[in-house]
């Protein structure tokens, strides 16, 4: 039995960027595990650690040298390996004693193409030690890293400049080097409980030993839980409740290596601000947690230390200090923008660059505008108000509070626009043109809403396709797909039964001569179907569902999400997988006969009544209303009595018989039947 130990791998950084942390953690221990397996390194389970000046990987029952492989080398063919007189040639010799062996102990092994001389012999496996530190260091060279940096004389490249190296198989130390450090058995605890050196004995102690000396939780999820619970009750004793957003929590968690919460508090005054300006301070700039009360945002926040300080009074003073300019900031320019409304600022657009090849901010706002009007007729919606919004969309960008705050952009909007006394839905539209922010956000909820958001994101999405700059790969700086999945899921959550061709198409007039908007149109319809099938494979569907639907090309995601859901149910009809294969068995006939679409059967050259009753059927199969109304449920519900018909015809009909005129006339009947299917869709195509 193979015998196994753990392995740690700890690499001791100066202080990584903490919305990255999890990320890299997690590449690091993925590559480790790919490098293991590569190198046929059985292994049990592994754990990954990281905190702000470290990244570790713990290995569980790593073994201890490859397994022994049995190899075979193939030497020169047999009849070069023998003269005429039976002696070995040079070249077997030569084989033999690369081998080092003899001519005689070779084997003669026979292949498809000849007879050869071989060597087989059992490799011994290399140790584990030998393997882990070119490994490890590999690793490390493929993590996502944006910007390496290098550090002192040397030309060693890492997100951060590395200080140690730990390489731990057990008990014993792995030589090597890593990152151009000597691998040691030295971690190192908090910067300031204990910044020296602490020996570790083994992997396995490796996070109770930096607990109990060095004061660090390495672990990331019971560092994120303690930063909760200790946030929670830091609120709790002020009188109030934490507001605790996910990607905070795991930043805040990925800055500290021993967190201790400490609650602080600002003048009332800055109360008068918008929520989501005094949030934006908190949260984002000064990275600590609102505290709530009854009547919403308490005067007070709570921030997470480093370390839990023997003068916390001294620690919360010194956060105030910090968050009272930054509210002060706040206040000046908040008040600032009052006095100009969002209309004065309209036309500053025109000096600022949405992308050269595309004109100034004020040039998109004349597409959006167009492009609005235009999604706003076709739903019925009035288009004055969305109009309004997208003259108003983007002049909140200019304002002081978006500048110093980016990330209010829209939120700002929605409140100079009611200081303004706009509307309220052009108000709330300005906000709702950026959402969904993020994956699985929320929608716009109003309509002009969720035109503005529409006319925003494909103007972006088709300028920037027509100007060649299409995402690639990996790479996607204009975040062309989170726009395409933001319009895909506003059509189809919203249900706005939109033809998104022609509102590409329509997009495409607003653009000058020398961007080739309408020859990019198909591109940017393609790439948005593209991320559609990802929309629903990420939310469970079948990917042969999606293209049945998908052979019909229908250009509203509204109805081809309704047939989605069709077929969907179509599937689970006893009637389905007859059904199915007899349009798969259809199709190929169709393709084989080159078959003319939409030829009408002639009742006279039926020669039985299982044609004529299927006949009757299809001319009874009454869909037309379904498909009107866009009930595509209902449409293969009555498809799917067909059922007992075509199984009959396809037992009883040779349908590919001698006479030209009966097998052209069957093949038009069965054309007919998988016409009607085709208007919801291909189900030749499903997996049955």
């Amino acid at each position: 039995m193979t015998e196994t130990r753990a392995l740690l791998v700890e690499i001791g950084v100066e202080e990584l960027p903490p919305k990255s942390l999890q990320t890299l953690a997690a590449a690091f221990a993925d590559g480790v595990g790919r490098g293991l397996r590569e190198q046929d390194l059985a292994h049990g389970e592994r754990t990954w650690f990281a905190t702000p000046r470290r990244l570790a990987v713990m290995v569980a029952g790593l073994a201890l040298a490859q397994p022994d492989k049995q190899v075979e080398k193939r030497g020169p063919a047999l009849a070069a390996a023998y003269d005429e007189n039976g002696e070995p040639t040079a070249a077997a010799t030569g084989f033999a004693r690369s081998c080092g062996t003899s001519v005689a102990e070779l084997e003669t092994i026979e292949t498809d193409r000849g007879r050869w001389l071989a060597h087989r012999f059992l490799a011994p496996g290399k140790p584990a030690a030998e393997l882990l530190p070119s490994l490890v260091d590999r690793a490390l060279a493929e993590l996502p890293i944006p910007k390496r940096m290098r550090w002192g004389a040397g030309e060693v490249e890492f997100v951060r400049p590395a200080h140690w190296a730990v390489l731990l198989l057990g008990e014993d130390l792995v030589k090597g080097r890593i990152l151009g450090l000597e691998t040691g058995r030295e971690t190192r605890g908090h910067r300031f409980y204990h910044p020296g050196p602490i020996a570790l004995a083994e992997a396995g102690a490796y996070l109770e030993t930096l607990r109990e000396q060095g004061r660090v939780i390495a672990d990331f999820g019971e560092r994120k839980a303690l930063v909760r619970e200790s946030v929670a009750a830091a609120a709790q004793a002020a009188g109030g409740e934490a507001h605790m957003e996910e990607e905070l929590l795991d930043e805040a968690t990925g800055l500290v290596e021993w967190p201790a919460a400490v609650a602080g508090s600002f003048d009332e005054e800055f109360l008068q601000l918008p929520d989501e300006v005094l949030t934006a301070v908190m949260q984002r700039h000064q990275k600590s947690f609102p505290v709530l009360g009854e009547q919403g945002l308490r005067p007070q926040f709570v921030a997470v230390a480093n370390i839990a300080s023997s003068d916390p009074e001294a620690v919360r003073r010194g956060n105030e200090r910090v968050i009272r300019p930054r509210l002060g900031d706040a206040a000046f320019f908040w008040q600032r923008d009052l006095k100009r409304s969002l209309a004065s600022l309209a036309p500053q657009l025109k000096r600022v660059v949405f992308r050269e090849e595309l004109g100034s901010l004020a040039d998109k706002t004349e597409r959006m505008a167009s492009l609005g009007v235009y999604i706003a007729q076709q739903l019925g919606l009035d288009a004055q108000l969305v109009e309004r919004a997208a003259r108003l969309a983007k002049c909140d960008l200019l304002t002081d509070l978006v500048g110093e705050f980016p990330e209010l952009q829209g939120i700002m909007g929605r409140h100079y626009a009611l200081a303004a006394a706009e509307p309220e839905e052009v108000a709330r539209a300005l906000d709702e043109q950026h959402q969904p922010r993020r994956a699985g956000a929320a929608l716009p909820q109003t309509g002009t809403g969720r035109v503005l958001s529409l006319a925003d994101k494909l103007d972006t999405l088709l300028g920037i396709f027509a100007i060649g700059a299409a995402p690639t790969g990996d790479k996607d700086p204009f975040s062309l797909r989170r726009a395409a999945l933001g319009c895909l899921r506003i059509l189809i959550e919203c249900q706005l039964p939109l033809d998104l061709e022609a509102c590409l198409l329509h997009a495409a007039r607003a653009f000058p001569a020398t961007v080739k908007a309408r020859a990019a149109a198909p591109a940017a319809f393609d790439f948005m179907m593209e991320r559609l099938r990802r929309y629903y494979l990420d939310n469970g569907a079948r990917a042969d569902v999606f293209e049945a639907v998908s052979a019909c090309r229908p250009v509203s995601p509204h109805d081809f999400n309704l047939r989605m859901a069709a077929v969907g149910g179509f599937l689970r009809l006893p009637e389905a997988a007859s059904l199915a294969i007899a349009n798969k068995r259809i199709s190929n006939m169709l393709k084989q006969a080159d078959c003319e679409a939409g030829a009408t059967p002639d009742e006279g050259l039926f020669e039985g009544e299982t044609e004529r009753e299927l006949h009757r059927q299809l001319q009874a199969a009454a869909v037309e209303d379904h498909l009107a109304a866009a009930d595509y449920t209902a449409a293969l519900s009555v498809l799917a009595g067909l059922r007992q018909s075509v199984d009959a015809f396809f037992d009883e009909v040779m349908v590919m018989c001698d006479d030209p005129a009966r097998r052209g006339n069957r093949l038009a009947l069965l054309s007919r039947l998988r016409q009607l299917f085709l208007t919801t869709a291909d189900v030749s195509r499903l997996q049955v």
